[in-house]
């Protein structure tokens, strides 16, 4: 299955000509019609509730598309709680889930009435303390240990993870909960990142279900929510099969009938957390081909780096290129694809086949519309890119401009250090 960009060369060029490369651009008709496809997935379940992971793609613009289908936010930090709040999210709108958290953000969380999901048994009493009580609502997060499969595959290793709490700290945080005054229970756990299997959400499910009904049980809990968190990723190479979100939501709710149905628990709400899902293939960053360099490789320097995408320099992970105008070509010349840090895992792609790369050439790198300028950063001194809405009208919105010398000197306006500096 070849991937194709959501934009053509020809839009392209346009598009440059006002808003220099690199910059991340987005698909706006796409991101609603994924997120019409989810909620109707979900349908079944009445209380059933999309918190995007605002650390995905941290754009107000972007939000405020997916409240318009009924969203809330997913937040792990006072700057995303602080924009959530902006936009109007508020109250039950918004999750809260965090690790090592100060205190200050607890606070600020509780004071806009957020539903706070508790990564740590330790955190109860550090929570009571930060805000004074605990919330009639709350949530915990879960984890199994151990390795989670699916069939005979290992899917990843919770054991290793540093999130969530074990089985026995569960129902002993359950009990301390509820003793301090707390009445509506949650339910949270991440197991297994980017599955592109059907099968990794009703797996999560039948774990967590058991779970709630023992919780319940044992403890008296009133289980108000489920949250099966993210983890449902997108196929970034060629050929690999997408999730089919329809089968996955009805996979759960087969497991929900089997488990909580039958223990008078009909009522419990679903909530997801996606990220990537929602917005990665949505995304592209559009660079372009400024060097070739011919030594022991093939060279291709863009004029973009890991500072506007990270992925591939931190994980080694797979992104698709396209080369603008050359789809039908054949991938007759190796190539890597590097960028201009002084680093040498700035690579957006390592000894891959491509088309022949001319300088000037336009390049499609696929799938950054999740974790993609959001994990960018400001190393050697460059400046982070423009991100741009390709709207359903087709014209472009700018929704961030790119940064400017200023702004990354802007942390040394306390002082004349660099007075002399002429922007």
């Amino acid at each position: 299955m070849e991937k194709r960009p959501f934009v053509t060369k020809e839009r392209l060029e346009e598009i440059v000509k006002e808003y220099p490369t690199p910059f991340h651009l987005y698909d706006e008709k796409g991101i609603r019609e994924n997120a019409r496809k989810l909620k109707d997935a979900f349908s079944w379940n009445k209380g059933y509730r999309e918190y995007f992971a605002v650390k995905a793609t941290p754009n107000p613009f972007i939000l405020n598309i997916l409240k318009d289908y009924g969203c809330g936010a997913d937040c792990s930090s006072m700057t995303e709680l602080m924009m959530s709040d902006s936009l109007g999210f508020s109250g039950s709108d918004i999750m809260f889930s965090s690790n090592n958290t100060p205190a200050e953000e607890f606070q600020y969380a509780d004071k806009i009435g957020g539903i706070i999901n508790l990564d740590d048994i330790t955190h109860i009493e550090y929570l009571k303390k930060a805000i004074g009580h605990i919330p009639e609502t709350i949530s915990c997060r879960y984890n199994p240990g151990g390795i989670f499969k699916i069939s005979n595959d290992i899917m990843d290793n919770p054991g290793d993870s540093k999130y969530g709490m074990t089985t026995e700290q569960m129902f002993e945080a359950f009990r301390i909960l509820k003793s301090n005054g707390a009445k509506h229970f949650g339910i949270h756990a991440f197991l297994a990142s980017n599955t592109v299997t059907n099968e990794y959400y009703p797996l999560l499910a039948k774990v967590l279900f058991e779970l709630a009904v023992k919780l319940k049980k044992e403890t008296g809990a009133h289980i108000s929510f489920i949250n099966l968190s993210g983890g449902i990723g997108i196929p970034y190479r060629p050929g690999q099969e997408p999730n089919d979100i329809k089968a996955i939501g009805e996979g759960v709710r087969e497991v929900y009938e089997e488990i909580l149905v039958p223990e008078g628990m009909g009522d419990v709400a679903i909530y997801t957390e996606l990220g990537r899902f929602m917005l990665g293939p949505y995304g592209g960053l559009v660079t372009r081909a400024i060097h070739e360099k011919h030594t022991h490789k093939e060279y291709v320097g863009v004029d973009a780096c890991a500072v506007n995408l990270m992925r591939p320099a931190m994980y080694g992970a797979y992104h698709h290129i396209t080369v603008m105008g050359k789809e039908g070509e054949v991938c007759s010349h190796k190539y890597d694809v590097v960028g201009s840090l002084c680093e040498n895992n700035d690579k957006f792609a390592i000894d891959r086949m491509l088309p022949e790369i001319s300088r000037g050439d336009l390049l499609f790198i696929h799938d950054t519309g999740a974790h993609g300028y959001a994990m960018g950063y400001n190393y050697n001194g460059k400046l982070k890119s423009a991100e741009l809405l390709l709207k359903e009208d087709g014209s472009v919105q700018m929704i961030r401009r790119a940064e400017t010398p200023r702004d990354y000197f802007a942390t040394f306006d306390f002082c004349d250090v660099l007075k002399d500096i002429k922007y």
